[in-house]
């Protein structure tokens, strides 16, 4: 299926020194950001007091999260759960008060404005879960960028392994450093996207290299630029296509989702363009700069070229 189709290539490759030197200046602040700034973490990495209320109707969570923070209370976290009547309240560490304390004050606002609110249980989440949680987090990164090398020099070449992994991580960090510079919340769910940002955009290398493979069978006569340059203009309408449709979706979470869903679709936008970015600008530029060449891919005979084809053995 397609939009439109593309009769000359576009010269992607042309102008890949400076989109690179972009991607570089870019990646460079986020990674200054993240140093001299930090990440904002939530109650789930910090610590911090854990309830649960149950009201005897349905709760207004606007309502709810505006009564905790009039206390003075920031980054507070207010969820349904099981239930409409059954919220989750996350409430962040403060010095030199106890959980029981802060959890009184909490309940007392939420009385004093509905009386039909009930306290079910009050925990504290102290810093040693929110450390191991933040160490699981760093080793599920480091497996999902593992087993992606591992794939793609498998079903590709090295080259590509590289080039892939280089841009993905470059749209990890990029995520990661606007979350420091505007220093939003991040929670469990914004890593959950930032994991499934890597996923998503390796998809999109794997795409345009699986053309890429097939160009090179398919036209001897054009060299690895012009290859390239085919085989990115060949997906474009197909990049509209997935990513037009998974950013609608994203967007009704962003717009429509509320505080819980925010951050989420937030990494989620950000990684969705930055990793189409990535896909034609980094990932296929480093390959080409690596030296990719028709004899890393091709093991068999080659395709012959069709003589129909107004493309074989042309250059763009």
């Amino acid at each position: 299926m397609e939009f439109f189709k593309i009769q000359r290539d576009i010269p992607f490759m042309r102008h890949a020194l400076v989109f690179n030197i972009i991607s570089f200046v870019t990646f460079a602040l986020a990674v200054v950001f993240l140093f001299t700034r930090g990440l904002h973490l939530s109650v789930e990495f910090t610590g911090g007091t854990l309830m649960e209320v149950n009201y005897t109707q349905s709760a207004d969570i606007g309502k709810i999260r505006s009564t905790v923070e009039g206390l003075g209370l920031k980054d507070v976290q207010v969820q349904s759960f099981g239930s409409t009547r059954d919220v989750m309240i996350r409430l962040p560490a403060q010095k030199g008060v106890s959980t029981a304390q802060q959890s009184d004050t909490v309940l007392a606002a939420l009385k004093a404005a509905s009386s039909d609110v009930t306290l079910r249980r009050t925990e504290f989440v102290g810093p040693q879960v929110g450390e191991e949680l933040a160490q699981d987090g760093l080793k599920a990164l480091a497996m999902v960028v593992l087993g992606i090398m591992i794939y793609l020099a498998f079903r590709f070449e090295w080259k590509y392994a590289v080039a892939a992994i280089i841009a993905n991580l470059h749209d990890v960090v990029i995520i990661l450093g606007f979350f420091a510079f505007f220093q939003w919340e991040f929670s469990l769910p914004v890593l959950a996207a930032v994991l499934a940002v890597l996923g998503y955009s390796v998809n999109e290398s794997v795409v345009i290299f699986d053309r890429i493979r097939e160009n090179f069978r398919r036209y001897r006569k054009m060299n690895t630029v012009e290859i390239i340059n085919n085989a990115i203009t060949s997906t474009i309408s197909r990049t509209i296509i997935t990513h037009g449709c998974t950013q609608i979706m994203v967007l009704s979470m962003l717009l429509f989702g509320g505080p819980t869903l925010f951050y989420f679709a937030l990494a989620l936008t950000i990684g969705i363009l930055f990793g189409i970015y990535s896909s034609v600008f980094v990932a296929a530029s480093i390959a080409m700069w690596l030296g990719i060449k028709r004899e890393d891919l091709i093991k068999g005979p080659v395709k012959k070229e069709d003589p129909n084809d107004p493309n074989a053995g042309a250059a763009v």
